[in-house]
């Protein structure tokens, strides 16, 4: 009966988020609709609302699952060893799919667990469903953070970002074990539990707190040993790898951390964090090339925005590359 009574107690935590203290402003009200800087207009207020409860909605009944099932046995593995699926991971894909199914038969969706492992398969995927595809797109990762989830460590989420003709104008990361929720839709600004959240308040890269992580490759492991070592020569004052970069993005976007940077992610892994970070005030670019945000941009680098250039040029100066550029 205790038993059932924690995973109870667990499964609400997952509905019903816990306050948390924040940075806040207050947030403009969005326009019916607007032009975004690549010319496309930006759906109305009330066309984005209803993208954004569909999806935090089939989040929640993810996390119930995973706040059940955390410390999974892995079913196999992808790419290698480093690379794991639970059983988990494509049940609460299945989930999210379904209601998307269901609330808009229209839109496109594009799944971690649909796609090959493997930065080829992954970017041929997006550019498919990006050339021939709907509208809309559900861009979306069931768990981030796999590895911590099957070794029962409670730093994993669901990410999903919706993209309107390429451009992600809603996101959802849901952090089921710290009970949190962190939202945005486009000129919305972004929220961690419904409430106003922004950027840190650090200037320099020496008040910095820089995180990182790294895939299931050599070649990428050797581009964030180098971006540390730059970083400590900066020196930033701190440097962390949590294992998730949905959350990275969204402690980036709350004020918790001052920047993120990795060589390589998939789209799944980013389009969500990109928006809340660009939404809370922050820049999101790429790594290497400093150019902005976009679904295909691989190794990025996102911040608080006072701090990007000084912190990007030191990891590029280091010798950080994208995995792409490795022979």
């Amino acid at each position: 009966r205790r038993a059932a009574l924690a995973a109870s107690r667990r499964r609400d935590r997952a509905v019903r988020p816990r306050r948390v203290s924040h940075r806040q402003r207050p947030i403009a009200a969005a326009s019916a609709s607007s032009s975004s800087s690549s010319g496309v207009t930006t759906p109305d207020e009330e066309t984005l609302a209803k993208i954004l409860a569909v999806a935090t909605d089939a989040a929640k009944k993810g996390a119930a699952v995973m706040l059940q099932k955390l410390g999974a046995d892995v079913v196999k593995t992808k790419a290698n060893t480093r690379d794991l699926l639970t059983e988990v991971d494509p049940e609460v894909q299945e989930i999210i799919s379904s209601a998307v199914r269901l609330a808009f038969p229209d839109h496109g969706f594009l799944g971690e667990e649909s796609v090959p492992p493997g930065m080829e398969a992954s970017s041929r995927a997006l550019d498919d469903i990006l050339t021939d595809g709907p509208e809309y797109l559900w861009v979306v990762d069931p768990i981030d953070g796999t590895t911590n989830f099957v070794h029962g460590m409670p730093l994993s989420a669901i990410s999903i970002g919706v993209a309107h003709k390429g451009e992600v104008v809603v996101a959802v990361i849901l952090d089921p074990f710290a009970g949190e929720i962190f939202s945005a839709m486009k000129n919305g600004g972004a929220r961690v539990n419904f409430s106003p959240c922004v950027v840190g308040e650090e200037r320099t890269g020496a008040e910095a707190v820089v995180v990182t992580g790294y895939g299931a490759t050599d070649e990428s492991a050797d581009a964030m040993v180098k971006g540390m070592i730059a970083l400590t020569s900066l020196p930033v004052r701190s440097i962390r790898m949590l294992g998730s970069a949905a959350i990275m993005l969204a402690w980036v976007a709350a004020g918790r951390l001052t920047a993120y940077y990795e060589c390589d992610l998939n789209s799944w892994d980013t389009a969500a964090g990109a928006l809340l970070v660009r939404e809370a005030g922050g820049r999101m670019t790429d790594l290497v090339t400093g150019e902005e945000y976009g679904l295909r941009t691989r190794a990025i680098m996102a911040s608080n925005g006072a701090t990007h250039d000084e912190l990007r040029e030191c990891l590029v100066k280091g010798g950080v590359k994208a995995l792409a550029d490795y022979p």
